[in-house]
């Protein structure tokens, strides 16, 4: 099975649980906050997956990471059984599908905007009351610079993209006036 598949799994899972607790948007940070840790820490990654190391001792590194980040026990009960299924290295991919879940529930989508400069506070208020009108959903706006751009501005939400950069525009250009053979 694909580790989307079983990430996304356990994503809903823990949504499902945060919902019936109240406590979604902690508990989405809590797994964020260790998903960050076991992304930076490669001797935690390679002790988890190690193995050589003990299931005890796994049960145990996992739980002083969760004490040090002091997430609670729902977060806890999930980091455990992680670990007594093997399935620890899906960990920062629950985070992705988990945040995805939570902001889909709330109707909220993210855009990532990226342009050859950063741009005025006001020109991302209009761009983003744009897109929720065109989205029909809150949007928050991930802003993103690549000097190669040249100018102009390239949004992505989901899958869909907007490219209005010059350097597809030149691409675009180019291909038009020399088609290949």
């Amino acid at each position: 099975m694909s580790v989307a598949i079983v990430a996304r799994r356990y994503a809903q899972a823990l949504l499902e649980i945060g919902v019936e607790q109240g406590t979604l948007d902690s508990l989405v940070g809590e797994i964020e906050t260790i998903a960050h840790a076991w992304s930076e820490s490669a001797d935690l990654e390679n002790a988890m997956e190690n193995p050589l190391v003990s299931h005890a001792a796994k049960t145990q590194v996992m739980a002083d990471v969760a004490e040090q980040s002091g997430v609670g026990q729902t977060t806890k009960n999930a980091l455990r059984l992680l670990v007594d299924r093997r399935r620890t290295k899906t960990l920062p991919y629950i985070a992705i599908a988990l945040r995805e879940l939570a902001d889909e529930r709330k109707g909220l989508v993210h855009a990532e905007v990226t342009t050859a400069t950063p741009l005025a506070d006001d020109y991302y208020a209009r761009l983003q009351a744009e897109l929720e009108k065109m989205t029909g959903k809150r949007v928050v706006v991930d802003r993103r610079t690549d000097p190669s751009l040249i100018a102009g501005v390239v949004t992505r939400i989901g899958d869909r993209v907007f490219d209005g950069s010059i350097r597809t525009r030149l691409q675009s250009l180019r291909d038009a006036l020399m088609p290949s053979a």
